[in-house]
């Protein structure tokens, strides 16, 4: 017989650290689950600690709780239920304000993931952690790394310092972990980007990519990393994500202001950007249930300003109110092999590398090296574009069996779903040039996640018996539990098209 629970019983538990909710006379343990939550933890926080069923059975069926919680979650019935929607006992004013927790107390990067949604406005949070309809890609990105199991080497001495030095398009770097573009960086910290090149300087040279989307110029964020005070004089490597704008010429000036600066902005009137990464995976905007369930209003000014893209004025429509979807409005979806990427070459300079971001299948890896591109991103956008997209760690299995000669031509970058230093560990064992981190909190947050990734890498190498970047390869690794996953070959077709077409 299932126990039962006190309503004050279920009120204590009201934070992101432990989050109650009571359905039907059943309380519910959404601790874990709600991170993922497709429509927001914003969503399940209004109801924490509280009867949310009126809320739920708006929305939900009945048995859904039932079907996405494991029976471990069901902690028992609610003694004197109150009437549907009646409001719970409220917490005091101590347990609900929000407050930034100690730096020093985030040890993982999961502890910043749990802390943001502590203190960030509503809708910040909603574009931030939003992913496309049921957010499976989203949480596949990461559980397929922990499918991936080690293979450790013992008694192997491994008592030399560990360099994570490398470099990323022939630009020396202090480590293999960089900093993936985020939009609107400003939403999160005033000096959003800017932040973010302070802290890659302080890291002695982190690789930074900066949106077309983002809150400052590249400009600014050049500038941001050059005039920051540091003990290291090593140059913060600053490249472009490119949206290409539906009206051309938008493109071709911001091109052309980023690698031919006037002698003012750079010495020589060398470019501001080391390489353009140029975002495909995203012709049109997905859905992104979480942020469009948030009014654009509810925590933003009347307008976002992003320099290098557009000027947003945050609305409502009869689709929701997602700050992602406005903010795609002025990207082409026009975008093809043929005459986009030629197109590109001949407006950038010959040592500016062009990386092809978004590829998600071995074909179009080989067709982006045959194109001529420097590299390629393994990425679905985080899962925030097409949801049930393969994990970007599956697509970097691919290229292993499929096409393994890829990696030879052009330099394979990784995105999404890495929260470890031994994800970064296993994406490098396969053949990854790179693991890119999406960067979204203050100089010092920034700085605190590159050292405890860089830190968690440097461990799982000397327990796997390497020292060296140099000395990792596939066979440190299992993948069998998801070899299954993975295509046979290139040209792999469903035997039911095959079928299909020869019946025509």
């Amino acid at each position: 017989m299932p126990q039962t629970l006190s309503p004050s019983e279920l009120s204590a538990h009201n934070t992101v650290a432990s989050l109650w909710i009571a359905i039907d006379g059943d309380v519910y343990d959404f601790t874990e689950f709600a991170p993922t939550h497709p429509g927001g933890l914003s969503v399940l926080l209004q109801h924490a600690g509280k009867d949310g069923t009126a809320a739920y059975n708006a929305v939900h069926s009945s048995s859904l709780v039932k079907s996405i919680l494991p029976v471990s979650k069901h902690l028992g019935r609610l003694s004197s239920p109150p009437p549907p929607g009646s409001p719970s006992p409220s917490p005091s004013p101590r347990e609900t304000t929000p407050t930034k927790p100690p730096l020093s107390s985030l040890i993982s990067v999961n502890d910043f993931r749990l802390a943001a949604h502590t203190f960030l406005p509503p809708k910040t949070l909603a574009f931030i952690s939003s992913a496309a309809t049921d957010c499976h890609t989203h949480r596949r990105n990461s559980t397929a790394y922990s499918e991936i199991t080690l293979r450790p080497r013992v008694l192997v001495d491994v008592s030399a310092p560990v360099s994570l030095k490398t470099t990323i398009l022939n630009q020396p770097v202090a480590s293999p972990i960089f900093v993936s573009p985020t939009s609107l960086g400003k939403t999160v910290h005033p000096d959003g980007e800017l932040e973010i090149a302070r802290a890659c300087k302080e890291l002695g040279g982190v690789a930074q990519i900066v949106s077309t989307s983002a809150s400052f110029s590249v400009a600014d964020v050049v500038r941001a990393a050059a005039e920051h005070p540091s003990a290291s004089d090593d140059p913060v490597p600053i490249f472009l994500q490119l949206y290409v704008d539906k009206h051309a010429p938008n493109t071709e000036a911001l091109l052309h202001s980023l690698t031919h600066p006037d002698s003012s902005s750079t010495p020589n009137n060398a470019p501001l950007i080391k390489g353009v990464f140029l975002t495909v995976d995203a012709p049109v905007p997905g859905k992104r249930e979480a942020d469009e369930r948030v009014s654009a209003s509810a925590s933003l000014p009347p307008s976002t300003t992003t320099p290098m893209a557009t000027q947003l004025t945050p609305t409502t429509d009869a689709r929701g109110s997602a700050l992602g979807r406005l903010m795609a409005s002025y990207i082409s979806p026009s975008l093809t092999w043929r005459r986009t990427l030629p197109w590109l070459r001949a407006r950038l300079p010959p040592d500016v590398p062009l990386v092809v971001k978004g590829v998600q299948t071995a074909r179009d890896a080989l067709r982006a090296a045959d194109a001529g591109a420097d590299g390629i991103v393994l990425s679905n956008h985080g899962g925030r574009s097409l949801d049930t997209a393969p994990a970007s760690v599956l697509v970097l299995l691919e290229l292993q069996r499929c096409c393994p000669e890829v990696f030879d031509r052009v330099q394979v970058f990784v995105e999404g779903g890495v929260g470890r230093g031994t994800d970064v560990f296993k994406a490098l064992c396969l053949g990854a040039r790179g693991w890119a981190w999406g960067g979204g909190c203050f100089m010092e947050g920034v700085r605190r996640v590159l050292e405890i990734l860089n830190d968690e890498l440097v461990t799982t190498m000397k327990m796997c018996g390497v020292t060296s970047l140099d000395e990792l390869h596939p066979g440190l690794l299992n993948t069998r539990a998801v070899d299954h996953l993975v295509p046979e070959s290139v040209s792999e077709e469903h035997p039911y098209a095959k079928w299909r077409r020869s019946k025509i």
